[in-house]
């Protein structure tokens, strides 16, 4: 057997991201000059919007939706999580060229399913495609972990991100790997599971001008499961593309691979050897799944 459908991206939505660029939705200027290699924008309604302009910032999103996918980006919305702000934002942000909307503060998977179901309402109202618009369940509390599973099981659900900073603020900590590294596995081994993007750095996103430490956590992201990051500044998306992208070396080594295990199984063989390695069917669609990296 050679399938490897199981890729994480690949298996349910076909969507890899390894690099998601917030974008405060009320700010014009900085969505000049995009795109600016990241995979995907997040519209923010959220965290980097004042309540008071949150309104405007809303009523903003279609336009801007339709502005950002028309050249071809990939776009996504972050909503609030109370749920009159929730249900104001989902009216805006469920329209033709959403790719998905990133739900904040997820700690059951109760919430996603009521999500889900009003953004199936909305897609239904519009004429848009049933299950267009997918959803990113943010980790950002102790509380959710032990519900990894089962809000990477709900089918809207394309991706799993982990909210390092608000994650850290509950533990009364500083972001590290000290006390991110966990989280970022449940995220990583949950999100394999299902087989959707598990997204997520075990440092802080915050401090974007030590570019050091943030490759530094990009590396170790990607060596627990992790398949991508959020950005929250232009200059991370680089370092993160590169992070979670195949390099020459791992693509050459990967295809060899491939390719000896072709022929040996062409000759009826169940294991090899190259380079000292022994190669068997797990490493065999290992190597396969590499290949479907950018």
């Amino acid at each position: 057997m050679t399938d490897v459908s199981r890729e994480g991206t690949a298996r349910r939505t076909g969507r890899h991201w390894r690099s998601l660029l917030f974008v405060p939705a009320d700010q014009p200027r900085f969505l000049e000059g995009l795109p600016r290699g990241a995979d995907a924008v997040i519209l923010d309604l959220e965290d980097s919007v004042a309540l008071a302009s949150k309104a405007q910032a809303r009523a903003r999103v279609p336009a801007v939706v339709a502005d950002l996918s028309g050249r071809g980006i990939d776009v996504t919305v972050r909503i609030n999580a109370p749920w009159r702000l929730a249900y104001a934002d989902l009216e805006a942000a469920v329209v033709e060229g959403a790719r998905a909307i990133v739900l904040p503060k997820v700690e059951h998977a109760d919430r996603v399913r009521v999500i889900s179901g009003m953004i199936g309402e909305l897609e239904a109202e519009r004429g848009l495609r049933i299950g267009m618009v997918g959803v990113i369940a943010m980790v950002e509390s102790p509380v959710a972990l032990p519900r990894v599973h089962d809000i990477a099981a709900i089918d809207r659900v394309i991706g799993l991100a982990l909210g390092s900073e608000d994650f850290s603020l509950v533990l009364g900590v500083t972001p590290s790997p000290a006390n991110l590294l966990l989280p970022c596995q449940s995220i990583a081994l949950a999100a394999a599971a299902a087989g959707i993007m598990a997204i997520g750095l075990p440092v802080s996103l915050a401090n974007f001008t030590d570019l050091d430490a943030y490759e530094a956590g990009a590396t170790l992201g990607r060596e627990i499961g992790l398949t991508g990051a959020l950005c929250v500044h232009p200059a991370q998306v680089p370092a993160i593309n590169a992070a979670f992208s195949l390099s020459g070396e791992e693509r050459e080594e990967a295809e060899r691979i491939v390719a000896a295990w072709d022929r040996a199984v062409a000759h009826g063989e169940a294991v090899l050897s190259l380079d000292g390695r022994m190669i068997d069917l797990p490493v065999a669609n290992r190597a396969r799944m590499l290949l479907l990296r950018k």
